[in-house]
């Protein structure tokens, strides 16, 4: 068992309405091994009506720091932390001349292991302690990122980049024919999930790269490994860019939308989190709300790639489940509070006439307690255990320093409430603010 005395931020259960954010001013959160061995919040509130309990545990104290959740980023492609802030008129030229041949050296074993230790740090240096990641379309990548997160005891969700068509040859799952490729990537997936879903703090996510890098066949080996393992993750990219939509319309014309073609083949379910999700109509929000899917909000990304605005009110006034994500490297960092000022403007400039402005409180949320939601990773009764420092929640969490540049001592001490705090850390934060990164240990 082991207390911290600080400033402390977390949120309350969600359930109707907006998030809400507790904020603690002096506060005790008290940290111990659950029955599993691992590390979780067993008490959070305030010094004054919790320090009794800790009379015979050791006292941290952090005077000046503010303890939060540990970011959740729902997005991100570990192959593409090197080709971050590369140059390209659009989303496809942006894959041919920089994502597919940086992608190509991942079966390099050795390459991989180099690139996922790095990966691993970024991550942890910007506060980020849950995440979906994409690898690459070679098993060596998957196995090199999933060793690293288990020595870090990071709890990751990965899965083999799924592609058997429109892509360099030498990216497919496997050389040879159609069929070949087709057949060893599903293999090689099922091989996976056995050797890593569930190991620790590991989750497996079956993983098309884009319904258009996929055949009929590829997709529908997909839908049935969902079947089989049903507590596996789903992930890939939809609508997120007007040229993509209408090359998946050409490449599958029986069905209604681009995000029902992922429906047709049983990847819509309960922990499918799809990257975009920009271009919806309103028969795609309820598919997406029906199934269970969410969205993986890409803000950064969208900017940088021209590629368009997620909209907030269509999401909220159909209702379906979304979070924050870096999509790095098309997004253009890793840092949460990067994200959190770009959804910020996405927000504004996508909805001028919705008059939308997101509160502080609710884009943090959406990459902590709202993207855990999202995730599913849930205790016994129900609630989500990541992203939040809820009592039984996984003790992953930041300790924040908001004087840490001059500007943020100056602009956080003239701060009058909650919103004022919050909002100054996203818009003047980045890595420096992270203090520290705190992972649950076994």
């Amino acid at each position: 068992m082991k207390a911290y005395r600080a400033s402390l931020l977390w949120f309350a259960p969600h359930h109707e309405g907006p998030p809400q954010a507790l904020y603690e001013e002096d506060g005790l959160l008290l940290v111990g091994p659950n029955a599993a061995g691992l590390q979780v919040v067993q008490a959070i509130g305030s010094w004054r009506e919790l320090y009794a309990q800790c009379a015979q545990v050791p006292v941290e104290h952090l005077p000046g720091r503010i303890i939060a959740p540990g970011f959740v980023d729902l997005h991100v492609h570990f192959p593409q932390t090197n080709i971050i802030g590369s140059p390209a008129s659009g989303l496809l030229p942006w894959l041919e001349n920089y994502t597919f041949p940086e992608e190509k050296r991942f079966a390099s074993m050795d390459y991989a292991a180099e690139a996922a230790g790095f990966f691993v740090d970024e991550l942890l240096r910007n506060g980020v302690t849950t995440t979906l990641a994409f690898a690459s379309s070679h098993s060596t990548s998957v196995n090199a990122l999933f060793a690293e997160a288990q020595k870090r005891s990071l709890r990751l969700i990965t899965g083999l980049c799924l592609m058997d068509r429109n892509a360099p040859a030498d990216l497919l799952n496997q050389p040879g024919s159609q069929v070949d490729a087709t057949l060893q990537s599903l293999l090689d997936s099922e091989a996976l999930i056995q050797q890593w879903h569930g190991k620790g703090r590991l989750g497996y996510a079956i993983t098309p790269r884009f319904a258009p890098t996929s055949t009929d066949a590829q997709l529908r080996g997909a839908g049935e490994l969902a079947e089989r393992y049903p507590d596996v993750w789903i992930q890939s990219h939809v609508a997120e860019n007007l040229h993509e939509i209408a090359w998946a319309r050409e490449l599958f014309p029986a069905s209604r939308s681009y995000l029902s073609t992922y429906d047709d083949f049983g990847l819509m379910r309960e922990r499918a989190v799809y990257a975009h999700c920009i271009h919806f109509d309103d028969a795609d929000r309820a598919l997406m709300r029906e199934s269970g899917a969410s969205a993986a909000i890409s803000p950064t990304s969208n900017l940088f790639l021209g590629s368009g605005f997620f909209d907030y009110e269509g999401a909220d006034r159909i209702g379906f489940g979304y979070g924050l994500a870096s999509d790095v490297g098309g997004g253009t960092s890793f840092s949460p509070f990067h994200t959190m000022l770009a959804a910020y403007n996405v927000g504004r400039e996508g909805q001028t006439k919705a008059g939308l402005s997101l509160s502080p409180q609710h884009l943090w949320w959406q990459h902590t307690a709202g993207a855990g939601r999202v995730l599913g990773v849930k205790g016994t009764d129900g609630q989500p255990l990541v992203g939040n420092l809820l009592p039984g929640c996984e003790a992953d969490f930041v300790v924040l320093n908001p004087k840490a540049t001059p500007l943020l001592a100056r602009k956080t001490a003239l701060a009058s409430n909650l919103d004022e705090l919050l909002f100054s850390m996203i818009v003047l934060g980045d890595d420096r603010l992270i203090e520290r990164t705190v992972i649950s240990q076994a």
